[in-house]
């Protein structure tokens, strides 16, 4: 589990967000939940593109690059939905929808991932590497 911090707006957009690291983890990303909790996010790495289809309800979709800075950002994706391709992107982070929003989360911000003990991802100071 990590915590995902808007460091631009200093606002943590999810406490209880999961690696989607293996094909396997990629290929289910949200399939078969009913739900995106608040504070509840999938990260998922070498991603330019989501989709929703199968999926029951809709999500918050913010796209990364290599330095964390935000570079697309798709609100209210619906069920049965393909995101915009995301060329620069590295990571996609699926949220619950109004997330976005509400964080106040914005193109160009800069996210970073912290584990749950408060530790930078693998301990680098440069944001979301993942």
């Amino acid at each position: 589990m990590f915590t995902i911090l808007n460091r631009t707006r200093d606002i943590v957009i999810a406490d209880k967000a999961e690696l989607a690291s293996t094909r396997r983890e990629r290929r289910r990303g949200l399939l078969g939940r009913s739900l995106l909790g608040a504070g509840e996010a999938l990260v998922i790495p070498g991603c330019r593109q989501v989709h929703t289809i199968g999926m029951r309800f809709s999500i918050d979709v913010v796209f990364v690059d290599a330095r964390g800075v935000t570079v697309r950002l798709c609100p209210g994706l619906g069920p049965g939905r393909l995101s915009p391709v995301a060329w620069p992107a590295r990571v996609a982070i699926e949220l619950p929808e109004g997330m976005l929003r509400e964080s106040g989360t914005l193109g160009g911000d800069i996210l970073e991932v912290h584990s749950c003990d408060g530790a930078k991802k693998k301990g680098s100071a440069e944001p979301l590497r993942l």
